[in-house]
């Protein structure tokens, strides 16, 4: 559960007898992801976030998407997980995302496994019934995961435990999705909800121990003299922003009006190579096939039901898996037992 305002959904998920775990409040970030990795244990899990935290909602949904049965998003935004050039749209096939949202914007999220509803067609109680229709299967026959962090390399029963950009197969693409300029203003992390009416963008959540000049209820009303009608327009200025600068921001705190110098900053690009396993258990033939990029060794974890099976990765053999349990593996060699 992610958001302050996520409270009446903590108590409905306390009705329906669920346990509540409230992750850390903080934007879409690898931090977060691996906060989330140590803290959700066994299944199934649903996460949520509402307003502000939607954007973590859409980024665990698909750089965690094992943890997930479903994932709720309350209004907010993928932009901002979009941006962080991150967000593999494949890696949520498993992952079905809902957002509930009465905000026209309409990002191109190609392949990312989502369903998009307005907050008139859909009850507080319905959207828990929709998460609770939905089950997280520890061994889904078909994976797919994309991934340019070897410590956020684990997706189901595959983990990518060794990267090597070198081993090129142009049979897999990226499935990440393009993102905008990512031009933020340099006054920390801040959040704010697209639904909420201007002038200006309203400032709806701020990082824990935040040190910079906003604070909640904040307006930002101009950005370099330029009014902003809402947040979809102040989105809109800041995808235009092509190189860093500095910019004077008007900021409506109650009836005053405070002006604050600060710069438009760009973000550092990371993850430009990435690894991507695409692994399938044939039921029939009772043969596993793994086809990858970027990855030189795995691990592999494989039920009862499954073995013994064959294994074939990137079309050579590479031994049979004879017992359940956890098998290593390197491209090229032989399957062998994990230490």
């Amino acid at each position: 559960m992610l958001g302050t305002e996520a409270k009446a959904f903590e108590e409905a998920a306390a009705r329906a007898g669920w346990s509540v775990l409230r992750l850390p409040e903080a934007g879409p970030n690898d931090a977060t992801a691996k906060a989330a990795r140590s803290a959700v244990k066994g299944g199934p899990a649903y996460l949520v976030g509402v307003g502000a935290a939607a954007a973590a909602v859409f980024y665990l949904a698909a750089r965690v998407p094992d943890l997930w049965a479903a994932a709720l998003a309350i209004e907010g935004s993928p932009k901002a997980a979009i941006d962080t050039g991150r967000l593999f749209a494949d890696n949520t096939q498993l992952t079905p995302v809902l957002w509930v949202t009465s905000s026209e914007e309409a990002p191109a999220m190609p392949g990312y496994h989502l369903e998009r509803r307005t907050p008139a067609e859909v009850t507080a109680g319905q959207a828990l019934e929709w998460l609770a229709r939905h089950r997280r299967d520890e061994f889904p026959p078909k994976v797919d995961c994309e991934t340019g962090n070897p410590d956020l390399a684990r997706c189901y029963w595959v983990e990518i435990t060794r990267l090597d950009f070198a081993r090129r197969n142009d049979v897999l693409g990226t499935s990440r999705l393009k993102p905008g300029s990512g031009a933020a203003l340099a006054l920390g992390g801040f959040g704010f909800d697209l639904s909420a009416a201007g002038p200006g963008v309203l400032v709806s959540w701020l990082p824990d121990n935040y040190q910079g000049p906003l604070k909640l209820g904040d307006r930002i009303v101009s950005v370099a003299g330029k009014g902003l009608a809402g947040a979809q327009a102040y989105l809109e200025y800041m995808s235009q922003v092509k190189e860093e600068k500095p910019v004077v921001v008007m900021v409506q705190r109650g009836r005053e009006r405070q002006r604050v110098e600060t710069r438009i900053v760009l973000p550092k690009r990371d993850e430009l190579l990435t690894a991507r396993v695409r692994a399938e258990f044939l039921s029939d033939a009772r043969e596993l096939l793994i086809i990858s990029r970027g990855a030189a060794e795995l691990r592999l974890t494989l039920p009862r039901y499954w073995v013994p099976c064959p294994v074939n990765w990137n079309g050579t053999a590479a031994g049979t898996a004879d017992a359940p349990g956890c098998w290593a593996a390197t491209e090229g060699g032989q399957l062998r037992r994990c230490e």
